[in-house]
């Protein structure tokens, strides 16, 4: 008895028409072609999968991230307020402009001056000696103060203390005159607070502190009260030299005077006197 799998297959296949045999293998031919070419597209996208996502892993940007949707009205930025708006308790001064409000026309005056000093610590040409206080023949040869004519140059020759004359000196000015056979230094200077008159107390303690240091030679005071607030005269014999100077205070100024002569106290004098009245051109004290 013929198997039952074989009369099924000769049922079925009884009445169909089989290609000629060139035409089925020819069909062969062109489905293995097809197989070919897609499985060699499927290796060919799977290598780009690859490089691409190497790519990717070796450093590439991150895409950025999505930009959520606005929940709402952005906030308005608040504009600046005006330093000059007013507050609760006035309007105030603008910002970087100062107040000028109680502000002097002028500066304050300096303090710390002495009782009827001069507002103007330079000396006038007016509070000097001039010409025509002096005798004939003599002229002003300038104003150089050079040279050792002053008191304080004798103090060399003297052994103790000898203290500074010239406390709180805030300026000074000089005059120089000449004749053919005499002349004449001045020296101005003006003093401090109280100064002025310690400058006097000064010269009075070098000349009483001097210890002449070879016998003959002497240092004193020969005449006192001659002008002004406070005078004095002081004579010196040094190595056989005689000098004498004049010191005369009006105010805050004090007055130094050489005399190459030799005058007595009498007659100093009068040039104590001139020399007291050109110095209240330089302080209101008198």
């Amino acid at each position: 008895m013929p198997d039952q799998l074989f009369t099924d297959m000769l049922r079925d296949t009884r009445d169909l028409t089989w290609a000629p045999t060139e035409q089925v293998r020819r069909r062969g031919r062109q489905r293995t072609r097809r197989t070919r070419i897609v499985a060699g597209l499927a290796g060919v996208v799977a290598v780009a999968v690859v490089a691409a996502g190497a790519v990717a892993f070796a450093g590439g940007p991150d895409p950025a991230p999505p930009i959520p949707p606005a929940t709402g009205s952005p906030t308005p930025t608040p504009s600046p307020t005006p330093s000059t708006a007013p507050s609760a308790t006035g309007s105030p001064t603008p910002t970087g402009s100062p107040s000028t409000e109680g502000t002097p026309s002028s500066p304050p005056k300096t303090s710390g001056r002495p009782t009827g000093g001069s507002t103007d610590r330079s000396i006038p040409a007016a509070a000097m000696l001039q010409l025509a206080d002096l005798p004939a023949g003599f002229r002003n040869s300038g104003s150089d103060l050079d040279g050792d004519w002053t008191l304080e140059s004798v103090t060399i020759y003297c052994a103790g203390r000898s203290p500074s004359i010239t406390p709180g000196e805030v300026a000074r000015r000089g005059a120089t005159f000449d004749s053919p056979t005499s002349s004449m230094i001045e020296r101005v200077t003006r003093h401090s607070g109280g100064n002025a008159a310690t400058a006097m107390d000064r010269v009075r303690d070098l000349v009483t502190g001097c210890r002449p240091e070879r016998a003959g030679d002497s240092l004193s005071i020969v005449a006192t009260g001659l002008a002004g607030d406070e005078s004095l005269m002081v004579a010196s014999s040094i190595s056989g030299h005689q000098s004498h100077w004049l010191f005369v205070r009006q105010g805050d100024l004090v007055a130094q005077v050489w005399l190459a002569e030799q005058p007595s106290p009498d007659e100093a004098k009068p040039y104590a006197r001139k020399v007291a009245n050109r110095l209240c051109a330089g302080t209101p004290s008198c």
